[in-house]
């Protein structure tokens, strides 16, 4: 039942694809901390309707999201969210309220903006911009760059961009910005997860997709953790930066075409 499910969406070819490009996903986001949704919604919106896409990636994301959050244990992750409560709550309040939009709003209009910002930001860091915001002015910087990530997390499923590119910017250490982001992701996936229910993305036609798209993620984030405890602070920055800009590129190609 869940195959005839699935394979009324797509292709059994066209599934296979969807397991090896989730895994592909996977491995990247276990390696970085990021751009699983930004691949995932890239490779499976060549194929399949921007809703359909965007449920598959949801289940995957939710539960990737929580493993990179308590991977250092639960203190570590409890400490990560009370650092972050502003950007978290205003991150979660806006993907409910943008959650609902997600049917009318053009999609060209949210990923050549995503992009476009995507692009101009890594350009940024990649020569050198840094910024630093001192911990007891930093309240503005998260409540606005968490609504942000919101509006276009609730809408296209992704708000993992400017988060990194906050953390990035900020000069965050490697082991602390991937334990804030998974935090941060996970809390957003969770709320991301129960607005889509209610909006009708996630549907008994998706959730088995979503669902079957868990594992080959699951497998291919723990080969990608490998690679991420063997990169120093340098190449870590380094190979974040490389990833925001192909994702930069990959959402202004969604846009255009």
């Amino acid at each position: 039942m869940i195959f005839d499910a699935l394979f009324a969406l797509m292709s059994p070819s066209a599934f296979v694809f969807a397991l090896a490009l989730t895994a592909m996903a996977g491995f990247v986001k276990g390696a970085t901390g990021f751009a699983m949704p930004m691949i995932m919604i890239s490779g499976l919106g060549s194929f399949l309707p921007p809703d359909v896409a965007l449920a598959g990636l949801i289940v995957p994301t939710m539960l990737t999201n929580l493993w990179q959050s308590f991977r250092g244990g639960m203190g570590e992750a409890v400490g990560a969210a009370r650092d972050y409560r502003l950007y978290i709550a205003a991150l979660l309040v806006v993907i409910v309220l943008s959650a609902q939009l997600v049917t009318i709003l053009p999609d060209s209009a949210v990923f050549l903006s995503l992009g476009i910002a995507v692009i101009a930001l890594s350009a940024l860091l990649m020569r050198g911009f840094t910024f630093y915001v001192p911990r007891e002015k930093r309240g503005p910087y998260d409540i606005g760059i968490g609504a942000l990530s919101g509006l276009i997390g609730g809408i296209s499923g992704i708000w993992g961009p400017l988060t990194i590119a906050y953390l990035t910017a900020t000069d965050t250490p490697k082991k602390t910005q991937i334990r804030v982001t998974g935090v941060i992701f996970a809390s957003g996936a969770i709320v991301l997860f129960l607005a889509h229910l209610r909006s009708g993305v996630l549907n008994a036609a998706t959730l088995p997709l979503s669902a079957a798209l868990v594992l080959p993620a699951l497998l291919g984030m723990g080969a990608g953790q490998l690679v991420q405890d063997r990169l120093d602070q340098v190449r870590f920055r380094r190979v974040t930066l490389v990833v925001l800009m192909i994702a930069g590129l990959n959402l202004l190609r969604r846009g255009l075409f």
